[in-house]
């Protein structure tokens, strides 16, 4: 079974929303092929500065976030994540889906979204730095990207790719598209997905 996944690296329930799908997967117990695929929730966001405190100025204040983030914290434990979103940065996320993008040429895609994930969401570290990037992707099996980036590769796939997503009809993430043609919106329960996956290997079988 093939599935699509549309994320943005710097969005909470696309990390929470992995972490549900994966453990659905592992319960279902047959074969999923899965592919990640570009979302900016932001394309013009500027780099620099806390993720908190651009959201304190969305959304009514630090207390809003606060009790946003104690909510999230709980979700995020269940699943066994680590999260410290007091540390994010802000993060224009243009690059991290290029090396995401190289990272599915190089068989290694759904390794190096975690790796990122965990980076962004657990870890405070910048996406928005090349050198950053290269050695968040090392570190999950793709050698080589800072040189890549560089050359500017990876960026006609992810305009590609946003192409789809606006195609699609996707305004928000995570959005799973199953066979290209069931799609599932948000970061359901793991029972949730079980029961997707079932029902569409029963529909392809």
């Amino acid at each position: 079974m093939n599935v699509e996944i549309f994320s943005d690296v710097v969005c909470p329930w696309c990390y929470l929303g992995r972490a549900r799908f994966a453990a659905a997967v592992r319960s279902f117990g047959g074969q999923v092929d899965v592919a990640w695929r570009p979302y900016q929730l932001d394309p013009d966001a500027s780099a620099g500065g806390l993720m908190s405190e651009s959201l304190a100025e969305k959304f009514g204040g630090p207390d809003r976030v606060a009790e946003a983030h104690a909510r999230m914290r709980e979700l995020m434990a269940a699943e066994g994540l680590p999260y410290a979103p007091e540390k994010a940065l802000r993060a224009n996320t243009r690059d991290a889906h290029r090396v995401i993008a190289l990272a599915d040429e190089a068989g290694v895609q759904d390794a190096v979204v975690g790796r990122l994930f965990q980076a962004h969401h657990a870890e405070g570290r910048d996406l928005n730095d090349h050198g950053t990037l290269a050695e968040l992707a090392a570190e999950a099996g793709l050698a080589g990207v800072g040189e890549r980036l560089a050359a500017g590769e990876g960026d006609a796939a992810v305009t590609a790719q946003l192409e789809v997503a606006r195609g699609v009809g996707v305004t928000g993430v995570p959005f799973f598209v199953f066979e290209g043609t069931w799609a599932v919106s948000g970061a359901q329960s793991r029972e949730f997905f079980e029961n997707a996956l079932a029902e569409v290997a029963a529909k392809i079988a």
